[in-house]
């Protein structure tokens, strides 16, 4: 008895102790965030507005999803997003990969001067206005086309699945070259499924980027039917704001039906629920691709 005291009051056990305690409070400080913007979404504006939700929802209602809902543009733009997210990530992971490919071959001609030069991009950019003067002579405005050719490639994510391929034993592709196969027949049939978890990472990372995008679609895309998510989302805040700030100008203090935040916070909510319904599927493969691009990066 004396004994299984002392074990359990013994300095190892106690600094393990504080560890668990010391990170419970860190996960709930992240994790505190995204509980308010829950209940938050489903509280009375006034219960937001002066300061009462906390920890629980506070008079519950719906009103501020009903107010994003009730436009039905809403779904089109969900609609949009997602084939923005789907056609750009599978064009990010296809140049990606043909791009990363061949320069983790050391026996590539001119291998050094192309690295210089794609390190070149990552420091300098040509900058906001001549993008939009090119983008406009080239005819793209009002077309996906306009988002999808400037983010065809992210030079980080490119060198850190080079630095995957280069980790990959050179054996692997003189036995299928022996066994008869091609370049393309030993990269999308052999390489590519020893990549599974660096593809997988790469392929939220891309996709989370283009789902979250919206400052170019506000630049290149005019016609309303083609917003994707984000943009909407924002244009129904300003709404809502601006309606606000109209109401109490022209007749005073009046009760606040419905206020910024309460959309704000239902936006957060729509916004990032198809990202954690993916992410499940993903996150194997996610931790594990991210671990080793960060360890051979």
């Amino acid at each position: 008895m004396a004994a299984a005291r002392k074990e359990a009051f013994s300095p190892g056990r106690i600094g393990t102790w504080l560890n668990y305690t010391i990170l419970a409070l860190l996960s709930l400080t992240t994790l505190y965030p995204f509980w308010y913007e829950i209940i938050a979404s489903i509280s009375s504006s006034r219960a937001i507005t002066s300061g009462e939700v906390f920890l629980l929802p506070v008079e519950i209602n719906l009103e501020a999803y009903k107010k994003l809902f009730d436009d039905g543009q809403i779904f089109r733009a969900m609609g949009n997003t997602a084939l923005v997210t789907v056609v750009g990530t599978a064009l990010n992971i296809t140049l990606t990969v043909l791009a990363a490919y061949p320069l983790s071959r050391k026996k590539l001609y001119g291998r050094g001067p192309l690295l210089m030069m794609i390190t070149f991009t990552m420091i300098f950019s040509a900058g906001m206005i001549p993008h939009f003067i090119l983008i406009k002579s080239l005819g793209l405005m009002d077309s996906y086309f306009a988002l999808w050719l400037p983010g065809l490639i992210s030079t980080y994510n490119m060198f850190v699945m080079k630095s995957f391929m280069e980790g990959l034993p050179e054996e692997i592709e003189e036995s299928a070259a022996i066994d008869g196969a091609g370049i393309w027949r030993t990269l999308v049939q052999i390489l590519l499924p020893l990549c599974k978890p660096i593809l997988a990472a790469l392929s939220l990372f891309f996709a989370v980027g283009w789902w979250n995008s919206y400052f170019n679609v506000m630049l290149y895309i005019n016609k309303s039917s083609m917003h994707t998510l984000m943009l909407k989302l924002y244009q129904m805040i300003r709404q809502v704001d601006q309606s606000l700030l109209s109401t109490e100008g022209s007749e005073g203090v009046m009760p606040i039906m419905l206020t910024p935040e309460a959309i704000k916070a239902a936006s957060v909510i729509i916004s990032i629920t198809p990202i954690l319904c993916v992410y499940p599927f993903l996150q194997k493969h996610f931790v594990k691709g991210v671990l080793i691009g960060s360890v051979k990066g």
